[in-house]
């Protein structure tokens, strides 16, 4: 394998700006690939952000209600005590929630509008970038984006619930291309929403030691009306509706481009290849074996999609972290599952397309390469 190896690199070499061609197309191919899977897995980690964020070990809701987004949750006051009371629970705290508008000036943007107790223990918001991380009545927290867009700051006020309430903290991470997080007090959300004693979710930090799944299903199984999952559960809930609903068109680019990058890889992999037919004909002339053929060519090929996969990873993280520096309220995330599906199919097209020119060349007679050189 190390002669193999070695032929497969000269021979590459030998010509710079054919191993640049070959190479680069392979590069931007794969880094056209890598950059919507890591838009769109991003995209998904942004609309379970609060989720994640919020502290808890289990989520409580009305029966039935699975997910978060664009679902109405509404449990009697009662609710919190008892589940409280279960076995492995060792903090609770009630919000209130909804999927609202707030708006500044012009402004308009979807939000999860979350009423927080006070004093809660989860649910907050987790990164304040200025002002207050608390929430009293007549105040709300907002993500900055949202502030920038609409340009408001600390003080100014924004329309909420169908009310008003003075910006007293900004926020980052709480946005995504489809809605933000706001906060607003506990007992303005309910004044703004009729003052029914009710919550919409409570919020559950399981006993050190206790499974958040056994809770759930005690909780489930103990008090009436709810339905309990555990925070992964939860988050593969929420990210399954909202992917559905919201990013199925990122989900389309990113099949596309995967299907056009593979095609390029395979187009390009087999030009190069084909370029190459002179020096597989006199390596055939010398005495190499048809194997010998087929594992130089593979080697250039898995040589070619690994040293673009390289420089499309590099690339995809160097464009994660300039749009990280912008406003555009988009997170790139690179998974292994991507880098996998990414490296394996394109290896495998890459193979594919090697192999095809150079069948010509394994069947040709090596007294024919000397007489006329390599084919054609």
């Amino acid at each position: 394998m190390s002669t193999t190896l070695l032929l497969a690199r000269r021979n590459m070499a030998r010509n710079r700006v054919r191993l640049l061609a070959s190479v680069g197309g392979v590069a931007l191919a794969l880094s056209l690939t890598l950059a919507l899977d890591a838009i769109y897995a991003g995209v998904a980690n942004q609309l379970t952000t609060y989720i994640d964020r919020a502290g808890a070990n289990v989520w409580v809701a009305q029966s039935g209600v699975r997910n978060l987004h664009m679902v109405a949750s509404t449990l009697p006051d009662q609710v919190v005590e008892s589940v409280g009371a279960v076995d492995g629970v060792a903090t609770v705290t009630p919000i209130l929630e909804a999927t609202d508008t707030i708006s500044a000036g012009d402004e308009r943007a979807v939000a999860y509008v979350i009423g927080l107790p006070a004093a809660a223990s989860m649910g907050n918001p987790w990164d304040i970038v200025e002002g207050s991380a608390e929430v009293r009545p007549g105040e709300i927290i907002v993500d900055r984006e949202f502030a920038a867009k609409a340009g408001v700051t600390i003080g100014d006020l924004v329309g909420v619930l169908g009310g008003e309430a003075r910006i007293v903290g900004l926020s980052r991470g709480t946005a995504s291309l489809v809605n933000s997080v706001a906060f607003v007090s506990f007992d303005d959300f309910r004044a703004m929403r009729g003052g029914a004693p009710v919550v919409s979710f409570v919020l559950v930090r399981v006993a050190p030691g206790a499974s958040p799944e056994a809770v759930a299903a005690a909780i489930e199984r103990l008090v009436p009306g709810v339905t309990a999952q555990s925070r992964t559960d939860f988050v593969a809930q929420e990210r399954r509706i909202v992917t559905d609903m919201s990013a199925d068109v990122i989900s389309i680019m990113s099949v596309v481009g995967f299907v056009v990058a593979l095609a390029v890889v395979a187009l390009t992999v087999y030009v190069a290849t084909l370029a190459r037919r002179r020096e597989f004909g006199v390596l055939k002339a010398l005495g190499a074996r048809n194997r010998v053929l087929y594992r130089v060519v593979l080697v250039q090929a898995a040589l070619s999609v690994a040293v673009g996969l390289t420089i499309g990873l590099a690339f995809t993280g160097v464009l994660g972290f300039l749009i990280g520096w912008t406003d555009l309220g988009l997170e790139l995330a690179i998974t292994a599952d991507s880098l996998a599906k990414v490296g394996l199919f394109a290896a495998l097209i890459a193979g594919l397309a090697a192999i095809l020119p150079i069948r010509h060349v394994a069947g040709v007679d090596p007294a024919v390469v000397f007489r006329r050189g390599a084919p054609a």
